[in-house]
This record gives structure tokens, sequence and C-alpha cells, in this order.
């Protein structure tokens, strides 16, 4: 075994790696040692006072016993990270037990949200769901109309995906004209999760849909009985009966004990809490598919059963709350997806969409899932126009706000799918605005 002792700190020990090189250029290392360090804590050293636990010095956490094992049964987040929470608009809706919350996609990594911070989207208000009195019926036109319970439910055979569930309006208090000041509101309706179940298709064979049945009503068992009407080819292909998101069962504000899920689809046709299935041979056209989750035309009338959610993607970094805080290297990065499947490729604009430059996808590139994005990037200093631009595997390419205007007007709040504009201030902060 060695004799040498450990170092007392981190200065000792860069100054024991000193002793090893030739007196001549001992000096030069030392230089950029500390250059390095302090360029580490630079953005730090800005913004507070010099601290104690800064190197070259051993921080206090590093001299005392941490907490022990199930301090808090269920984990919880550091303290240190208290502002990545869900933020509502107050004036959105009428009333929290109407309303939605964002998540804050501009701190999110990977494409994975977690469950404390997935959007929300309330018509009554959340439920307490008890799991052993709750059923869920299938009837109408089918051959063997049946109850479920939770306990049947798991018992078939279960199925995982990965795909983001998304607010139609998400971004349509942006229809007119810029107005939110941060990344969260004006795309934080979107989550992207794994979600587990089992697919509608086995429980439609079990009950036996009769020929006639075309469409499905989905009811929740919220105060406001949320139900919408699906088409049956979407029930048999992708369509699930979820209980699990993210490896743990649903949150109550996510449905809890179990909901639809309609991968790439608006995220109100996932009916949460859901009761019962019923089939019929046309839709039902309820008050949530008729007074709302239509697109209002220019010419007064509305586009009904708008159910994919189009290619769309953000610009997460810069963004109002992430600006750049000086010059040099930097990665201009995103999200992008698409309810027709997967994103194919992502151009970035610096200028305001006159030239792009294709953006790298990283990580997992799955089907209706939040794909990110990045371009390497040295910045000046000047003023920019950061945009991007998705195209799914379709050939759909995300279109201006321009394009979107003249075939949809103004007077909608969904659908919102068109490119975003940053601009980039000399000082590194972020205005949301909107090109003619």
């Amino acid at each position: 075994m060695s004799n040498s002792k450990k170092p007392e700190s981190s200065k000792a020990y860069l100054a024991g790696l000193a002793n090893q090189v030739p007196s001549s250029s001992r000096r030069d290392f030392l230089k950029k040692g500390i250059k390095f360090s302090t360029g580490l804590a630079a953005t730090a050293a800005t913004s507070a006072a010099i601290s104690d636990n800064l190197p070259p010095n051993i921080p206090s956490w590093s001299k005392t016993l941490g907490s022990g094992v199930v301090s808090t049964p269920y984990g919880i987040p550091s303290k240190f990270e208290k502002n990545v929470i869900r933020r509502t608009v107050p004036w959105l809706t009428a009333d929290k037990i109407s309303s939605i919350s964002m998540s804050p996609i501009q701190e999110l990594k990977g494409i994975i949200t977690p469950n404390g911070l997935v959007f929300e989207r309330y018509h009554a208000g959340a439920p307490i769901v008890n799991p052993e009195e709750h059923r869920l019926m299938i009837h109408g036109l089918v051959d063997n109309p049946l109850i479920f319970t939770m306990d049947d439910l798991m018992r078939f055979p279960s199925e995982s995906v990965i795909n983001f569930l998304e607010c139609p309006a998400n971004g349509g208090m942006e229809w007119r004209g810029p107005q939110m000041e941060a990344l969260q509101f004006t795309h934080g309706m979107i989550s992207c999760c794994e979600w587990t179940g089992v697919r509608l298709s086995t429980l439609l064979a079990e009950v036996g849909v009769q020929t006639k049945g075309k469409w499905i009503l989905a009811e929740g068992a919220d105060g406001a009985a949320m139900s919408r009407s699906i088409p049956m080819d979407k029930a048999l292909d992708d369509a699930l009966i979820v209980y699990a998101q993210n490896g743990e069962m649903l949150r109550p504000e996510q449905g809890y004990p179990v909901r639809l899920f309609n991968p790439g689809w608006e995220g109100n046709t996932s009916v949460k809490w859901l009761r019962r299935l019923e089939i019929g041979d046309k839709p039902w056209h309820h008050r949530e598919e008729t007074s709302k989750y239509t697109d209002l035309m220019p010419d007064g009338r509305s586009r009904r059963f708008s159910y994919e959610q189009e290619a769309n993607s953000v610009i997460t970094s810069p963004c109002p709350e992430n600006p750049w805080g000086q010059k040099g290297a930097y990665e201009i990065e995103g999200l992008a997806w698409s309810g027709r499947g997967k994103i194919k490729h992502v151009d970035v604009s610096i200028d305001g969409g006159v030239t792009w430059r294709p953006a790298r996808l990283k990580g997992l590139v799955l089907s209706k899932a939040l794909t990110r994005f990045s371009l390497p990037f040295k910045w000046s200093g000047a003023p920019l126009l950061l945009q991007s631009r998705a195209i799914d595997e379709t050939g759909y390419v995300q279109p201006t706000l321009n394009q979107l205007r003249d075939i949809r007007g103004t007077n909608s709040i969904y659908h919102k799918n068109s490119i975003h504009t940053w601009q980039l201030q000399s000082n590194g902060k972020i205005k949301n605005v909107q090109l003619k």
C-alpha cells in the first residue's frame, strides 16, 4: 500500500500536480489550472459572493454525514430545484376546477416528463376515485356487454409505449399576437411519458363489437362527465386503456385509476377517470365536441373532429426563462413532435426564416413522442431571430404563422402549430415575437 497522504484540499492537490512538472513550466501550469477553475465558477461568482464551498476549498457537505435511507419514503426533488414546477395563467379560465397548468418544458431533460410535472387539464376538478369501487363498463352495439374491475383490467396482457400528450389549445393564446413571455406558457401544455395498460382492441374483442359499431363514446367519472366520440378505427389501432405512467400507477390528476389514451391525438380525447365506453353507429356530438374543441374558421364555420396533433417544434434554449449570459459557444436546443409519427428532420434559423440550418436529432426518436434536436452555435453578441421547423415522416412541414392564418384565420384557439420566433437581444435576453 502507498503511504502517501490524501491532499487536505483541492488546492493542495493542484499544487502537488504542479510539483511533478519542470519548474520552468510550473507557473504556467498553475495559471492554466486556476483559469480553468475560475471559468467553471464564473457564472456563480458574478451573481453571488464567493462562497467557502467553492474550489479550492472542500465544501461543507463533504464534511458531514447525509440523511439516511427512507428519510423521505417517496422521493422528492432537491430543494434547489424548487422553481421547476407546473404553473398556471390565472386569467386563462373562469375557475381552478376547469383550468389548466403548464409543464416547465424549458427545464426538462431528455424526453420523459416526470409525473409530478405533467400538465393538468380539468373540466370539473380532479375527483378522488376509490379503485376498489371503480368500474369500466363497455356496452352498446356489442354482443357481450361487460363490466371490468381494476383487477380484471390488470389481468390482461399489458403494453407500454412512450408518447406525448398535448392539449390542442397549446399555443392558443398566441393566435392573434405574442402574449406570453415564457416558454412554459407558450408551449407548456404538453408532456411525454411512458404509458402502461391494455390495448383497447383487446377489450373490444372480449365484448364482440357488432358490425354497425363504428364509434365509441368515452365518458369519465369526473363531475363534468367529460366525454368524446372516438372513431372505431383509432380504437382498433393504437388506443390504450391506461392505468400506469412512468412506472407507477396514474396520478389522480392524470385520471387515476384508469384513463383512455389516444397517442398523437388531442389530449381531451384521452378521457380520464374512464367509467364507460359505449359502442354506437355514429358520433354523439356532446358538449366538449361542439361548444369546445372545434376550430373556428374565418367564415364562422368550425372544423369538427380535428383529432391529430400536427407536427410542431420550439427552441427551449435559449428562451425567455433560459437567456444567454455572454458571448461564446452555445447549443441551440429544442423539442419537436408530431401526432402523425416520427420526426424526420428539424431545421433551425437564426435570421427569422431567411436561411435554415439542419439540426441534429438527439437521443430516442420515437413515433408520436417528443424528440430533442440541437445545433452548435457560436454567438457573437449580435441580435438573432431564432426559429425551428419540424418535418415528420409523412412529409408534413411545420407551417409559418402566416401560412396557418391564411387558411385558419385568427378566431381559433386550437391547433396552433406554426413556427415560433424568439428574438435574442444583444444582452442575451429573449423576447417572444411574431414576424409578419
